[in-house]
């Protein structure tokens, strides 16, 4: 008998920072998951100097109303004063479909970053991923290719970010199914 998984899937998700070391070593995990065993872009991690200094952003599944499981991240780091990056935005395979959970990400990423004196918010996306961008304000900067992989250089239109005060606290956000 073959299961529906969608119909598993907590209908509500928590975004915010990453404040507990399970937080941080689900969102370090579904990295691994997604960037090395899924696409192979990497050999054995994804880790790099930028996560020494990078703030992780996660969606976190809920049970019972309190967080579950690491289902969906990013990470941001300000690279120049006021210029800032998101990388590494990665969502569960199962996670995929129920929609929303990059946005979200996206959404709390731009945010975060506007709140702490953000003045332009850069991304390296992956081609798949350039029309939702584009649905979320990015613009594109010019096409680049990043360990082998063709990317797009984005840009955030930072005036549809408002700023976030307190990452940590986040927002509960609900799936959509379709």
């Amino acid at each position: 008998m073959k299961h529906d998984v969608a119909a598993f899937i907590s209908p509500e998700f928590l975004i915010r920072s990453a404040t507990e070391v399970w937080e941080m070593a689900g969102a370090a995990a579904l990295r691994h998951q997604v960037f090395v065993r899924e696409q192979g872009i990497f050999a054995h991690h994804d880790r790099d100097q930028i996560d020494q200094i990078a703030l992780p952003l996660v969606a976190l599944s809920t049970l019972a109303a309190d967080p579950a499981e690491v289902v969906g991240t990013v990470r941001i780091h300000e690279a120049a004063p006021g210029v800032w990056w998101g990388s590494r935005l990665a969502v569960a395979e199962p996670y995929r479909r129920v929609g929303r959970l990059g946005a979200e990400l996206i959404r709390l990423a731009v945010g975060t970053a506007n709140g702490r004196g953000c003045t332009e918010f850069h991304a390296h996306v992956q081609m798949q991923n350039v029309t939702l961008f584009r649905r979320l304000h990015w613009h594109l900067v010019e096409e680049v290719t990043l360990h082998g992989v063709p990317h797009a250089h984005m840009l955030a239109s930072l005036p549809h970010y408002p700023a976030i005060a307190d990452a940590a606290t986040g927002w509960m956000a609900r799936a959509r199914r379709g």
